[in-house]
């Protein structure tokens, strides 16, 4: 880390307005895909796309700002350009622009995923044990095991479907944004 790291002294408002809409519309389109794909209600799938994407927003911003005063001079000057102007001064900033989008895209695809995970296990309810549980044979432990496994990959596909739904309609927001 740099000596002289500190906050930065003006804050991307307008980054953090924008910011503040990308998450008021993904959070329906994401709690649609989550009650339509996992069978949620519709209070359950609101609760877990407002978590997942609030969550992700904060872990991102915190990112932002821990990592933007590392980025070199030439990269800072890009940012202020877009953050204040809407323009890039370079032409090679946008195929640095394109190669960081995939990598937030799928950064914040696997934060959603843990964070669904993670939200999940600990707001289960415990299920209530049998004094003894009866013996299993090996086959329904092979199906539990497959059923547990399905449903893990159901919670990948499902997050990476809300995902990239709601990372559509924001690129849609933006390319009108740019007109």
């Amino acid at each position: 880390m740099p000596e002289n790291w500190m906050l930065p002294r003006i804050f991307p408002i307008g980054g953090i307005l924008f910011d503040f809409l990308f998450v008021l519309i993904a959070i329906p389109i994401e709690a649609y895909v989550l009650q339509n794909r996992l069978k949620f209600d519709k209070k359950t799938s609101i609760f877990y796309a407002i978590s997942m994407n609030l969550f992700s927003s904060v872990i991102g911003w915190l990112i932002f700002f821990i990592a933007e005063p590392m980025l070199p001079i030439q990269m800072k000057s890009e940012l202020i350009s877009y953050m204040f102007f809407n323009n890039f001064k370079s032409a090679n900033t946008q195929s640095v622009i394109i190669l960081t989008a995939c990598i937030i895209f799928f950064a914040t695809f696997i934060m959603k995923f843990f964070i669904l995970m993670v939200l999940l296990l600990s707001l289960s309810e415990p299920v209530a044990k049998k004094e003894e549980e009866p013996q299993t044979s090996k086959r329904q432990r092979w199906r539990t095991f497959s059923t547990a496994k399905l449903q893990n990959s159901n919670l990948v596909i499902t997050t990476l479907i809300a995902n990239s739904l709601s990372y559509s309609a924001i690129t849609i927001i933006l390319f009108f944004r740019s007109k």
